[in-house]
Parts: structure tokens; sequence; C-alpha cells
């Protein structure tokens, strides 16, 4: 089943309206694709702009260059992770923007596979294991799932120190709930949810969006059930699942969260980090004023902040 990528999921004005609250929506007419517009700390009058967390989505690779030509100087820079699986070449990508950096990789599954040829020996039979203790279950009526998600997610967020955009908010996730292409897998024990993920399709990649387990769904293993529950549920509707990357900005794949997807996965995805300077005379202050000329990071301004 293909999915139109210009109006449902990361792509979609409905999921850049769920993270309102953490910028100002900017539709780029020409690409079609939506950034996030925040101010400058001590330089009034003037933004940042960045592409949708996690990832940035357009139509048309090839126009962005025209819709960041048109873009006010107001906007000091754009920074964005690009779609990994987006209509572009790395040329492309070195034309459009000043800074392009590999980020991180993902790691991917091929669901049209047979489920038992999926994942090592370890995963499967902690899989099965987990299978003893839960089962899971597609949610019905997502909307309705939110303050149990959301407690779910507050367990999330204490783990790893989650803040600002990656920790989403209540009303972001009333917003993603209500999207009615997103897919939710639960997972019971007792008759009890004890994890969830949730799910968006972009033509034939569906992307794990997030995850979340309560304390004893950490004990019962949960995500090696969700994950093979939506290995075997997406083998019809899809190519690929993105499980997405490890812990950090430049993931080396050597946290425990990269070990443990590397365990799942059939392939690994490059992702970019790609910078553009839209006003180069303020972007030069603003890093003389940082005192942070010579940073690698991007913008230099906000070196240290993860935008």
């Amino acid at each position: 089943m293909i999915i139109d990528r210009d109006k449902t999921g990361y792509a979609s004005r409905a999921y850049a309206d769920s993270l309102s609250e953490f910028g100002e929506v900017i539709h780029l007419k020409h690409s079609n694709g939506y950034l996030l517009k925040k101010p400058v700390p001590g330089c009034a009058g003037y933004f940042d702009a960045i592409g949708l967390y996690p990832l940035f989505f357009c139509s048309d690779w090839s126009l962005l260059q025209k819709d960041f030509e048109e873009l006010p100087d107001t906007i000091i820079s754009i920074g964005l992770v690009a779609d990994p699986f987006g209509d572009f070449t790395p040329e492309l990508l070195e034309q459009t923007f000043d800074v392009v950096n590999p980020y991180k990789k993902h790691f991917t599954v091929d669901v049209t596979r047979e489920i038992a040829e999926i994942g090592s020996r370890h995963h499967r039979r902690e899989a099965r294991k987990a299978y003893r203790s839960l089962s899971v279950q597609v949610c019905e009526n997502p909307a309705e799932f939110v303050d149990i998600w959301e407690g779910l997610y507050k367990t999330l967020r204490r783990r790893y120190s989650i803040q600002g955009i990656r920790g989403f908010s209540h009303t972001a996730f009333e917003k993603q709930l209500s999207m009615p292409e997103i897919v939710v897998h639960q997972a019971f024990h007792e008759d009890k949810i004890i994890g969830a993920q949730l799910f968006y399709q972009q033509d034939d990649v569906v992307h794990c969006h997030l995850g979340a387990v309560s304390p004893i769904g950490y004990e019962l293993n949960a995500f090696y059930a969700l994950d093979q529950f939506s290995f075997s549920y997406f083998s019809d509707k899809a190519r690929r699942l993105d499980l997405g990357g490890g812990i950090g900005l430049n993931s080396g794949g050597h946290d425990g969260l990269s070990y443990y997807k590397k365990g799942w996965s059939s392939d690994l995805q490059q992702v970019y980090f790609c910078g553009r300077i839209i006003n180069p005379e303020m972007y030069e202050m603003m890093a003389q004023k940082a005192k942070q000329v010579h940073s690698s990071y991007f913008p230099t301004y906000r070196a240290g902040e993860y935008l």
C-alpha cells in the first residue's frame, strides 16, 4: 500500500502543527516541506529555522533552494535532519546547503522477509520469552490513548533525560494521536498496558516514531515483543521499517540502544544533518558574540544546544 507522503505522517501539516509550541510553523511552498521558526537568544527580531523532529520531509528536494532564497533575512540559519529515504542525491544536498554532515545511521528492517528470518537468534529468543508474559495488539482508537501514552513516555523522559522538542508534550501527543494515519501497537500484561509503539508510514517505509514502556515493561522485555509484532503487522503494507538510530547526536553504534536495534536490523541507512546560512552577516556577528567562530557545531552560536 502506497501512502501519499505529501499529506500524511511526518510530511503533513498536521504533524507540523503538533510541534507548533516549539516554534512557528513555516510552509515551504515550492518544495512542500515544513520548518519551525524560533527566536535567536539575545538577538531580538531574528530567528533560526529547524526541521521538524525527528526528520525533515518535503515533496521536491530540488525546489528547496528556491524556497530558501525567498526566506526573509530575519531568519539567520536553517538546520534539519534529512529524510534518509528522500528523493535526493548527496550532490543535490551539497548544492542546497552550506553544511552537509553525516549525522548517524538508522537501523532498518526488511519486513518482506519471513518473520523467522528477521533478527538475531538472541532477539528472536527474547521475543518468544516476552510473549509468555504479555500480548501485543493494535490500538483501535489512538485518540483515546493519550493519557496512558503520556504516562509511559514519562518513564522514557526520566530514563534518558529527554527535554525540549525531543520530549514532545501532552498537547503534541494529543494532536499526533488524533492523526488518522498513525498506527499504535500496545503491549498488555495481565490486562494492563505496559508499553506501546507509534508508527507513521511514508510510501513503502514505516518509521517507528516513538516507543515507550513502563518499568515492568522493561523487566518483561516488552520491546522485543512489540518490535517483532510490528514486523509481522507491516509485512504486507511496506517494504522497510526504520527503527531509527542510537543515542546521541553522533551515535557511533556502541550504545545499548544501537546494540538492541542492530540485533533486529537488515541494513543501515545513512542520515545527514544539513545547515544553510540565510543571513551571513548576522550569522558571523552571532558567532563572534558567542566566541564560537571556529566551532564545528551548526549554527556555531548554538554550540551545545540541540535545536
